[in-house]
């Protein structure tokens, strides 16, 4: 007689699903996507079930009964779970941890999903005459009411007790409304420009059906207002739309902004909300009342009911790209879930990304430009700065200190950009020539000097700042280079009179502190801003005329392959701040490399031309995106094994036809955290053929000598070789 089986992918760094014994009393139950709780080892998992019950072999003793059947219905609807079968396959990544990632914490450890009703308060025309007529002593029924007087609120807006609340309604001031009753309209947007009003008509006509579509715009020509209105015509049409942010950093100002011109059922979903926010967050995409979710990369894996538009912003970001454990890129899993709803999606970027302009280029995306700026001002005014001779004070030399007074003079903000944060990347001794060094990695420790600290940016370690040299004993210690810290101290006392504020992932800690800060600087209460590519990212300071790029070398010679590309990018980005509310904007970027061909390129020519220069370059090195790249790696703590496994794995990949195979490398910092790394590249001019590779050699890595001891991964479309 043959057994009842059901199919259960449970998260586990094993590349196979495991088959259960199904009691005849859950087989109605068990469904595709359901979750389920299940015996593994000497554990107890939540599983998911990838295949509903089919008869088995035998008399199934060699097979355990699954224990609970955790959902009425399945959690995962049959769209997302097609989705993450094919990023599981697509990123060779176990599909049980696939699964996994796709739910908020409390549903991955079994909790029911419960979608609570949230409750609103209005103000009734007896709270309207109560409001007028009660005696002043009633402080805190007073205070509801005005607070509810003006405009509906949900009860942890109210701030008030639980007895006041309950009085207000009792006696019919105050009436209670669930998430479908009290629904708020938005306000209309202001008029299209020409450009816009081009933009969208292209995209109208396009209709709801599949496609790509590039929407490059210059910083301030208003790719937002494109977003808005092509939101407004999916949710007429009773669909939801999904906006992907590269930081959490952007979350609330874009939330802001679309739930005033959108009204209700507009929701964030990130890392920083709390675990239960984002758990209700997931629960109301998947019952259509989240009608908008704007979120970081994870966002891509929220259930929807009726998705119709998919929003990259920033689609060039790095950001999007998880560069541990499952390693997928938000931006292409939103293009493949798109293609597989047969709905549309955006990509928003004023440098967007080579590969992304090759799509355009040869047809595959559709490609809306927007040119002018909304206000119809003109770009600022880039000044290449050699800085070769000229005494630099703290990283700032005297043309550029003169530049930002003048601007302060004029009643304008100034931002000062430097990707490097700390006080200086090296503390040398004058004496012996020592570097603070890392005990962990192969890079040196950075000097943060506001905290008397030696922070290595690589594995998080840290050390008190010596007090003498720990080589030879002397005192000379110095700081070597510049970070973000040394400028904010050297304009804080060159500029006593104007407050200079910082923002780096030292200084902010938590997105509520950044949005605060962001908030100060709109409203003109900091003149001097310092801080790394979070000030890049989508930003608007009205009051922002002139832009200080304090060194543009770092990515000039830089060791991957994307470092030129990257460092177009951050420069176009930071420099598109100055003067988007119509005053003139000056940015002047410092370089000991004035002559370098392709920073002249960018400065003169534009970031259009730098890409058609870089395209030319990849092709000829046969890199992305006229080819695709796989990258094995692997660490240990034992120096020698990484390279022995890569080794050993290297002949599971070099029989399959159209993949090329390279030998083993130390990685580009061979040292880190502790762990000796190395990698393994492969190369394919067809997609398919690496992804055949893949599909054959994966599996099996688990079964050479060394795989139990070293830590090894697959990382498909790598966003660097390092």
């Amino acid at each position: 007689m043959s057994t009842l089986l059901v199919s259960v992918a449970v998260p586990v760094p094993l590349y196979r699903t495991f088959d259960y014994r199904v009691p005849p009393a859950l087989a109605p139950m068990l469904r595709r996507g359901s979750r389920v709780r299940v015996p593994f080892g000497r554990r107890s998992l939540v599983g998911i079930v990838v295949q509903p019950p089919h008869e088995g072999g035998a008399d199934g003793t060699e097979f355990r009964d699954i224990e609970a059947v955790l959902d009425s219905t399945p959690l995962l609807g049959a769209e997302l779970l097609a989705l993450c079968e094919w990023a599981a396959a697509y990123y060779a990544h176990p599909l049980g941890e696939v699964l996994m990632a796709a739910l908020p914490g409390r549903l991955r450890q079994g909790a029911p999903g419960e979608l609570e009703r949230r409750e609103r308060y209005a103000l009734t025309a007896a709270g309207h005459t109560a409001l007028t007529t009660l005696p002043a002593r009633y402080r805190a029924l007073r205070a509801l009411l005005e607070r509810v007087h003006a405009g509906v609120c949900a009860r942890e807006e109210l701030q008030t007790t639980a007895g006041v609340l309950r009085r207000a309604v009792e006696r019919g001031w105050i009436e209670v409304q669930t998430d479908e009753s009290a629904a708020l309209p938005g306000v209309p947007g202001p008029a299209p420009t020409d450009e816009q009003h081009a933009a969208l008509a292209a995209l109208a006509a396009a209709g709801g059906r599949f496609g790509v579509h590039l929407v490059e715009g210059v910083t301030g020509s208003g790719k937002t207002e494109i977003y808005l209105r092509r939101i407004e015509a999916v949710l007429e049409a009773g669909a939801q739309a999904l906006v992907l942010a590269p930081e959490i950093s952007l979350t609330p100002q874009l939330e802001t902004r679309f739930c005033e011109r959108l009204g209700d059922g507009v929701c964030s979903f990130h890392s920083a909300l709390p675990e239960h926010e984002r758990e209700q967050v997931w629960l109301q995409a998947r019952a259509g009342v989240a009608r908008v979710v704007i979120g970081t990369r994870s966002a891509v894996w929220l259930p929807f009911a009726q998705l119709g538009l998919i929003v990259v912003d920033e689609e060039h970001d790095t950001s999007y790209k998880q560069q541990d454990g499952f390693r997928y890129s938000a931006r292409d899993v939103a293009i493949l879930r798109a293609q597989k709803l047969g709905i549309p999606v955006l990509l928003g970027s004023a440098t967007p990304s080579l590969e992304t302009v090759h799509n355009a280029r040869t047809g595959r995306y559709h490609h809306v430009r927007l040119e002018r700026r909304v206000r119809d001002t003109p770009p600022p005014q880039v000044r290449v700065l050699d800085v070769r001779g000229l005494p630099l004070e703290h990283g700032l030399s005297p043309p550029l200190v003169q530049a930002i007074d003048r601007h302060l003079d004029a009643g304008g903000q100034v931002l000062l950009f430097l990707n490097r944060r700390g006080y200086a990347p090296v503390l040398l001794c004058h004496a012996c020539g020592w570097s603070a060094p890392c005990a962990h990695c192969d890079a040196h420790m950075t000097l943060h000097r506001g905290r008397d600290l030696l922070i290595c940016h690589h594995c998080g370690a840290q050390q008190r700042v010596p007090r003498a040299c720990p080589s030879c004993g002397a005192t000379a210690l110095i700081a070597v280079g510049t970070g973000t810290e040394r400028i904010e101290q050297a304009l804080a006392n060159r500029f006593p009179q104007h407050r200079v504020v910082r923002l780096d992932s030292d200084r902010i800690t938590s997105a509520r502190a950044l949005h605060r800060q962001l908030a100060e600087i709109r409203e003109g209460c900091a003149r001097i801003l310092v801080g790394t590519q979070i000030l890049a990212k989508g930003h608007d300071f009205p009051n922002l005329s002139l832009v200080g790029i304090v060194s543009a070398d770092q990515a000039l010679y830089g060791s991957d392959f994307r470092a030129i590309e990257r460092m177009g990018q951050l420069v176009t980005q930071v420099a598109g701040r100055a003067g988007r509310a119509g005053q003139p904007g000056e940015v002047w970027l410092q370089t000991h490399e004035p002559g370098h061909p392709l920073l002249r390129l960018l400065v003169e020519q534009g970031y259009a031309a730098l890409c058609d220069a870089l395209l030319v370059e990849r092709e000829q090195a046969g890199l992305p995106p006229y080819t695709h790249l796989a990258l094995l790696r692997a660490e240990a703590r034992a120096p020698a094994l990484p390279l022995r496994f890569l080794h050993a794995a290297r002949p599971l990949f070099t029989g399959q036809p159209g993949v090329e195979v390279f030998e083993p490398l130390p990685a580009g910092m061979e040292r880190r955290g502790g762990y000796t790394r190395a990698q393994l590249l492969l190369r394919a001019h067809r997609r398919a053929a690496l992804q055949r590779a893949l599909a054959a050699a994966v599996p099996r890595l688990d079964t050479l000598a060394d795989a139990r001891r070293v830590r090894w991964s697959i990382d498909v479309d790598p966003y660097d070789l390092m």
